[in-house]
């Protein structure tokens, strides 16, 4: 575990949460064949969502940055209670949905937080395909959701 995504994680001074339950009727991720499809990840920590609103009106693009990345964290911790962070081969597809006040066009910054965390985490196995969507909504008000495929051993 001295290299791997555990021991990257406890580098970057982050400590895998404990997996977000779903909000509705749902499962946190799914395994089919070689990949794991995480559902969208808001940025929830110990049961609370860290913030509400728009980015661009009350959520600066710099917090929801890093959201983004809290999204991302929360979605490695859904791999890793189904099968494991060590057995991921590769960051296939990262989506990220951006709660958009009018005129904010952002939203590939934001998401780069949750971008930069997994290749910061996996190396060249992190660099992914992307959408980073601005919305006008997301649950529960939140500013940011990610969701997340994975190729896995």
């Amino acid at each position: 575990m001295g290299n791997g995504p555990h021991a990257k994680l406890a580098e970057l001074g982050f400590a895998l949460p404990e997996v977000v339950p779903p909000v509705a009727s749902y499962v946190p991720a799914v395994q089919s064949g070689q990949h794991v499809y995480v559902s969208g990840q808001l940025p929830i920590a110990e049961g609370k969502l860290l913030a509400t609103g728009k980015v661009g009106a009350g959520v600066s693009a710099e917090q929801a940055k890093d959201l983004a990345q809290r999204c991302a964290l929360n979605a490695l911790a859904a791999v890793d209670s189904l099968v494991g962070l060590e057995n991921v081969v590769k960051v296939v597809k990262l989506t990220g949905f951006v709660a958009s006040a009018p005129g904010f066009t952002g939203q590939p910054g934001v998401i780069n937080g949750a971008s930069d965390l997994l290749g910061a985490v996996f190396g060249e196995a992190g660099r992914h395909a992307r959408s980073a969507v601005g919305v006008g909504e997301l649950p529960l008000d939140a500013p940011v959701e990610v969701e997340l495929i994975v190729e896995v051993a």
